[in-house]
């Protein structure tokens, strides 16, 4: 019955061909250092994941926020294992995605032909740190909030662009409600938009390029 279902999908989707275009390519002989690009891919999945079950219980509010928080981590069935999972996933996903860009740039493997693959490898480092930073907000406590400030102060900084990047983060002058809000909604909406699409044109890049091999002694 499997082999028949699976026939008639293949007929009308092209299962076998999408197999051979993705999957069955020769790849050069690598050690784990090769799998980190996987494993950021595999931290994203867990981190929308745990994200969707957290947003169920989590309330953008000042007046909330912090309360439903402590909400999910000491009544919510198994709540303190889902936000500690995300909490350090995140902090795991920065450090695993930095490394990996590390050991690209060290063998080279941004040169021709992969040059985009590694400019769209910058765009997700920047976009991945930009979901940390929106997502420390998220507990609304002291830490976050002074943490916020000083971040927001830095952005606000940059010549001539500074003012306007501070207004557009905290929605004014100072963190308000609005600012929680526009930080919820870059955390579960526009940044893993940005993650998603970068990554898919990320893939389709590694999958017609392929891998790089490790530098030998005569490159």
């Amino acid at each position: 019955m499997w082999k028949k279902l699976f026939a008639w999908l293949d007929e009308r989707l092209g299962l076998n061909d999408l197999q051979k275009n993705l999957l069955d390519r020769p790849e050069p002989k690598g050690n784990w250092w090769n799998t980190l690009g996987s494993a950021s891919l595999f931290l994203f999945i867990l981190q929308g994941a745990t994200g969707i079950f957290l947003t169920v219980y989590y309330t953008p509010s000042p007046d909330h926020a912090y309360d439903s928080i402590q909400y999910i981590m000491n009544d919510v069935a198994f709540g303190w294992l889902i936000r500690g999972i995300h909490h350090w996933g995140a902090t795991l996903m920065v450090l695993v995605v930095f490394i990996h860009m590390l050991r690209v740039f060290t063998t080279a493997s941004y040169k021709y032909p992969r040059e985009l693959t590694w400019i769209i490898g910058v765009g997700l480092l920047l976009t991945t740190l930009g979901m940390g930073f929106t997502g420390y907000l998220l507990p609304w406590n002291q830490r976050a909030y002074w943490a916020t400030t000083v971040g927001t102060e830095i952005a606000g900084a940059m010549p001539f662009l500074g003012e306007f990047i501070l207004k557009a983060l905290r929605g004014g002058t100072e963190l308000s409600a609005l600012t929680l809000q526009r930080f919820f909604s870059g955390h579960i909406w526009m940044l893993p938009l940005v993650l998603v699409g970068l990554i898919g044109v990320h893939l389709y890049l590694i999958i017609r390029h392929g891998e790089s091999h490790w530098p030998t002694k005569e490159d």
